[in-house]
């Protein structure tokens, strides 16, 4: 059941979402905040999930399913008297808790699958950086996030040989199938998640080369909660506007452009400039009846 949060929302729902509700609502442009509520998981689902992947959901994303089968939550901005659909706030449900990589992209048997993607040479973890997650049978990786079509948040359970290790971590895969470490635990994860506020393309700030420019406009007019200003911060030779929200939603009552008449010139000087052609051609004339 979808429905538009009122001012006075449920006080769980109120808590689930951390009270950002009651942020954004007071936004400037922000014109509808969509919550769709979802009943809880029944917990033979969640039984009959482990079992059929021969692993063990984390205690904290188990009890969140116990609490409401999967999170929607999606905000629009007003322009032109029109609601644009701005941020969106996803944790899939149960049941499309999909594993990646475990089956072909096509149909054909031969067909290429992620696994094919592997190479032996990439860099192994290190103090610094974590180990990255594996698309063959090393990694159990099940999507958490679509993150409309920019990337996926995956649920890793990185070491599955010869058993599945019951560590997880919460890892971003971008278009360019290329990983980037979020959170240890899945209860980070979603307070990252609520408190980026949904903004397009918030995963790309923990990567290397961070968010796209248009990305950046968004987060300079509705800074997350929690953000790091060095992120936003301008390259020497890149240029982003500079957009006050209440500038931009500000309504205002157009006022009609007046044409401007191009300035008619003055009798005396139009009468000179005459008398100067005139002399000018006299005396040309004079020039040549010499030669």
């Amino acid at each position: 059941m979808e429905e538009k949060l009122p001012t006075g929302i449920k006080p769980y729902l109120d808590k689930l979402t951390l009270g950002v509700t009651r942020i954004l609502e007071t936004s400037p442009g922000v014109a509808e905040v969509t919550f769709v509520e979802k009943e809880p998981a029944e917990r033979h689902t969640i039984v009959s999930w482990e079992q059929k992947n021969s692993c063990v959901l984390p205690e904290d994303l188990k009890n969140f399913y116990l609490m409401t089968d999967g999170f929607q939550m999606t905000w629009s901005v007003k322009t032109d008297d029109t609601p644009m659909p701005l941020g969106s706030m996803v944790i899939n449900s149960v049941s499309k808790l999909c594993r990646l990589g475990g089956s072909s992209m096509y149909t054909l048997p031969s067909a290429p699958t992620l696994a094919d993607l592997e190479d032996d040479t990439d860099e192994e973890g290190n103090g610094d950086k974590p180990e990255k997650p594996h698309f063959d049978s090393r990694s159990l990786i099940f999507e958490l996030d679509p993150c409309n079509g920019n990337g996926k948040v995956c649920l890793v359970y990185k070491h599955a040989e010869p058993v599945v290790s019951p560590d997880t971590e919460i890892w971003f895969l971008d278009r360019a199938l290329y990983w980037h470490f979020l959170t240890k635990t899945f209860t980070a994860y979603y307070r990252l998640l609520i408190t980026h506020l949904g903004l397009p393309q918030w995963q790309y700030a923990f990567t290397s080369y961070g968010v796209s420019p248009q990305a950046k406009q968004w987060f300079n007019m509705y800074k997350p909660i929690t953000i790091n200003t060095a992120l936003l911060s301008e390259e020497a030779d890149s240029f982003v506007n500079k957009l006050d929200p209440n500038k931009v939603f500000k309504s205002k009552n157009k006022t009609p452009v007046l044409k401007k008449k191009p300035p008619s010139q003055p009798p005396g000087s139009q009468k000179s400039h005459t008398n100067m052609t005139s002399a000018k051609t006299s005396t040309l004339a004079g020039n040549s009846s010499r030669k």
